[in-house]
């Protein structure tokens, strides 16, 4: 996406996707990065990655989550949302969110029925963008040794996204765990 230095961004969903799009925007320079989840708890896992503010839309009463996010940002919106979860009527709420003229949503959910997405054509008329992005845009023959080079000097952080280590013989509770947004990647032992 292009994050430039001192830019504002709003991330909707904050599982590994969501949480690895804070830690490029931390690393690019933005200096609001907004994290968006039903799960309260995942603000204090997403300051680790880069997040400065929180919104649960189960606190935002009777306001949609774009007017919290203009608030939050001085009316203008955001300059970049990222729709993490996969929901066509999430990234609608992540397209009005974002800064008029030339805010960019960036969809990085899969939706799983392929539903149709609906978008205010008023709003893109006005300057507004949408695009989809497979693995971030990730070129791997150059990116991945720069990835690796900016992990080995701790620049990186990979390590966080590793929140539980469970025995082969565990595999169901890993599920389960992921399944209750208590786990971002577990590590399962088969020789233990």
């Amino acid at each position: 996406a292009d994050v430039e230095e001192g830019s504002t961004v709003a991330i909707f969903g904050l599982g590994a996707v969501g949480l690895a799009v804070a830690e490029g925007a931390r690393l690019r320079g933005a200096t609001k990065i907004i994290g968006i989840d039903l799960n309260s708890d995942k603000f204090e896992l997403g300051r680790q990655f880069g997040l400065t503010d929180f919104v649960s839309p189960t606190l935002c009463g009777e306001k949609k989550i774009s007017e919290v996010i203009k608030e939050m940002t001085g009316g203008g919106g955001v300059d970049y949302s990222f729709e993490c979860v996969g929901l066509a009527s999430l990234l609608s709420e992540a397209f009005i969110s974002t800064r008029t003229g030339s805010g960019k949503t960036i969809m990085l959910g899969m939706e799983k029925h392929a539903a149709p997405i609906s978008l205010g054509s008023f709003d893109l008329l006005k300057g507004r963008s949408v695009c989809g992005s497979l693995f971030g845009g990730l070129k791997s023959k150059v990116d991945i040794p720069i990835l690796v080079d900016s992990y080995l000097k701790k620049e990186l952080n990979l390590d966080s996204f590793i929140t539980h280590e469970l025995n082969f013989e565990e595999i169901n509770k890993a599920f389960d765990l992921l399944e209750e947004g208590k786990s971002l990647r577990c590590i399962l032992w088969m020789d233990q």
